[in-house]
């Protein structure tokens, strides 16, 4: 194993203990003697029928859980399941016993009786424990990879039904967790020996070779004991390095002698595939069932392969299986014939993109472009195939990507070996928001007032720059590498539209300059071409975030870049009006707008803007205040309450006119009722105030009679008096303010309906 891996082993090891990440040994040490106490081979031995029957396999409530449910879901205190790997998957005839609804199936769909049951519960417990007896007398000091291989012998004669379930290993592992890993398939295991660039002891890659788990388990008791700790921790360990993905082929030319895709691939950094005059954009038909859906492009395909049905159907599903099976942290090899062309990791969901000779694309970030031939033949003739059974080709992959910074041309952006260690991934709203700007190129956050909308852009680009540049999270860059970032003239800018913003601040414009009493003007280059010259010359990501967005003229003040920010317009040269100088708008360059909804529904937006924006909505979440409490207010409920009765009481556009989390997280969320109250008086009320245009009729309604005198048209200050802190907490605790538990039970109103469809 390459001494850079253990290095970065050994430093993902240290950190995750700083951490406090990786779980205590004896803690692990604990759950194990609790499972051993619970399940292992003496307790098991004494017990028979249906007693031994229930133990292992029955799922019922008046009982207490059985083996299956503990190796299977059981993850609390008692016994943290995920710890020791996982079997999760599939179906529950996996343990080849399963009852359901009273009757008990053996496989798929074979009904037995009871008694029957009974005897295979038996024949499995004595596999458990001959296997058990084999492990003991296994010596784990310094397996070879021979004695690995006798160790798969000596399993399979003691239990020749159960050697390569997985259920089965996983209790062995527990059982015996100085002697096995906790991958508990053949697959899964070679996966990891694979990142670690290590052959497999049979050279056969994830989709090959024998299914047990057990020849190549001396490669990971040598490596634990290497780093010094548990099979247990190092296989979490593994699991956070290198999450389970799929290796891809991906054809870059339309059958032989056809045009390569490839330059068009990498300058739009996506994986695409063809039949666009055969099979339309697939978007709206991934919810079908994947064989309904492979039976549609198959039929479609008929039009090309009228003779060749069986190749219709193939065809069909590589184009599904691109669409549907490629995930998000897949890698590709974009490939002529055996030739790889490039290496890149899939980022993105389907697309479609009319017009293209590859219609169908996958955003992927191309992490290596030098040409190489593949070792071993896998799928030479398809458009995108699932490899994987040869060692050899995925053993080559990995190492291309682990020395992507070093000799050739390497692929944009790609960054130093140093840096080569897998990110973690992206959080879901996260994941969502960067799928939309590399669709896009440019997306608005809206909400209502108080939604972070702001500081959820700023966090997002911050983060997509660093990961892309540094191939690190931003909160692990250096000062050095932050400097870069969010600098004056980093990879992320930010500015604030207003009334008096002008095509002149953003593109370009002439500025009087007076000297020696003189007055000319000069040309001046705006924010957004001074972006766009930076990020000409680089190969990293660059953005602009736009806070206020909607506050400015926005048709006024792009101009013509409304054309050119498209991304399949994007690189295309226009001259300004002013100087008559190009400008081109990078394809590396994206736009982040905030927009305050209640200053400006969505629908009020010019209809060109809203085409080429994506919209992401961010509405009040009173989940981030968790159990806070402030005095006797719960701030989650109480936020969900004033915006229930906002929803109710303000009726047209009210879902765009509630208050949003960071008004009580200013910057952190509130922990005093004194701060609360300041929050409150300074801050909410005048909000509301201005949502009810002074009506405090309306105003009482939502906040309550203790704290509105409508008849006077003014709020009871002398509440907000350091001494009258109970008054006021019984204020906003009033039982007329309790009218929103209806709305919270889910009895939407008509008025609150017509805000949504208005915000819609």
């Amino acid at each position: 194993m390459p001494d850079i891996i253990i290095d970065e082993l050994r430093h993902r090891l240290d950190q995750a203990q700083a951490d406090g990440t990786l779980p205590v040994q004896a803690t692990i040490d604990r759950q194990l003697a609790h499972f051993a106490a619970e399940f292992g081979p003496e307790a098991l031995l004494q017990l028979d029928g249906q007693a031994l029957l229930h133990r292992l396999h029955a799922r019922r409530k008046d009982e207490p859980p059985c083996l299956a449910y503990w190796l299977e879901y059981k993850n609390d205190d008692e016994f943290s399941g995920h710890l020791f790997g996982s079997i999760a998957g599939g179906s529950g005839h996996k343990f080849d016993l399963l009852e359901r609804e009273g009757r008990w199936f053996q496989g798929a769909n074979r009904v037995i009786t009871a008694d029957e049951a009974a005897m295979q519960a038996r024949r499995q417990r004595d596999e458990l424990v001959a296997g058990h007896r084999v492990l003991a007398a296994f010596d784990a000091t310094d397996p070879s990879d021979a004695q690995a291989r006798a160790l798969d012998q000596a399993m399979q004669a003691a239990a020749p039904e159960l050697y390569d379930a997985g259920w089965a290993h996983k209790y062995w592992q527990l059982l015996h967790p100085g002697r096995l890993d906790t991958f508990h398939s053949a697959a899964l295991q070679r996966f990891h020996l694979i990142k670690l660039l290590q052959s497999p002891p049979d050279g056969e890659g994830p989709k090959g070779g024998s299914r047990s788990p057990f020849p190549c388990v001396g490669r990971f008791l040598g490596l634990a004991r290497e780093l010094g700790v548990s099979t247990t921790v190092l296989c979490l360990l593994l699991g956070e390095r290198s999450p389970r993905h799929a290796y891809w082929r991906v054809g870059t030319t339309a059958g032989a002698g056809g045009e390569s895709q490839w330059d068009e691939m990498l300058q739009q950094s996506w994986a695409s595939i063809g039949w666009g005059a055969f099979v339309p954009d697939l978007t709206d038909l991934l919810k079908h069932p994947r064989k309904e859906l492979t039976d549609m492009v198959g039929r479609w395909l008929l039009a090309d392969y009228p003779d060749q049905p069986g190749v219709a159907t193939r065809k069909a599903g590589e184009i599904v299986n691109f669409a549907t099976r490629m995930a998000e942290g897949d890698l590709v090899l974009a490939c002529d014939g055996g030739i790889v062309v490039g290496i890149g990791r899939v980022i993105g969901a389907y697309a479609y993109r009319e017009g293209l000779v590859f219609p169908h694309v996958r955003p992927v970030e191309w992490l290596d472009r030098r040409q190489w031939q593949l070792p071993s033949s896998e799928g030479p003739h398809t458009t995108a195939y699932s490899i994987g059974k040869s060692a050899d080709n995925l053993l080559e992959v990995e190492q291309r990507v682990l020395r992507r910074g070093g000799a050739g041309q390497p692929a944009l952006g790609s960054p130093s070996p140093s840096h080569a260690t897998p990110l973690p991934p992206l959080d879901e709203w996260s994941a969502r928001a960067e799928a939309a700007l590399r669709r896009k190129g440019q997306a608005i956050l809206y909400g209502p007032p108080g939604t972070g909308k702001t500081y959820r852009a700023l966090k997002l680009t911050q983060e997509l720059a660093a990961r892309h540049a540094f191939r690190k999270p931003f909160d692990r860059l250096t000062e050095a590498e932050r400097e870069q970032v969010v600098g004056a003239r980093g990879l992320v800018r930010i500015c604030t539209f207003h009334p008096n913003w002008g095509y002149e601040d953003f593109l370009e414009g002439v500025r009087p300059v007076s000297k020696d009493g003189v007055i000319s003007f000069q040309e001046r280059d705006g924010l957004f071409k001074v972006l766009c010259d930076d990020a000409g010359g680089s190969d990293r990501l660059h953005f602009l975030v736009i806070d206020e967005i909607n506050r400015g003229d926005i048709p006024r003040i792009f101009g013509e870049l409304l054309t050119v920010i498209e991304m399949d317009k994007r690189e295309q040269q226009i001259s300004l009006p002013v100087t008559g100088r190009g400008l081109r708008v990078p394809r590396n360059v994206f736009i982040v707008g905030t927009m305050n909804t209640a200053d400006r529904s969505i629908s009020l937006l010019d209809a060109a803007l809203r085409r080429r924006f994506a919209f992401i909505e961010l509405m009040p979440d009173s989940g981030c205040l968790a159990d806070r409490r402030v005095g006797n207010i719960p701030l989650g409920p109480w936020l969900e309450g004033l915006n229930a009765r906002l929803r109710k009481h303000l009726k047209r556009n009210a879902r765009n006119l509630q208050v949003g989390h960071a008004y009580l997280m200013p910057p952190s969320p509130i922990t005093s009722f004194a701060e609360f109250g300041r929050v409150l008086r300074d801050d909410i009320i005048p909000l509301l105030e201005d949502y009810c245009y002074d009506d405090f009729h309306t105003l009482q309604a939502i906040l309550g009679v203790a704290l509105v005198d409508a008849e006077a048209g003014c709020i009871r200050e002398e509440l907000f008096l350091p001494s009258r802190q109970g008054d006021l907490e019984q204020a906003l605790l009033y039982e007329e303010m309790s009218d929103y538990a209806g709305l919270a039970e889910g009895e939407d109103t008509d008025d609150e309906a017509a805000g949504t469809a208005d915000a819609t």
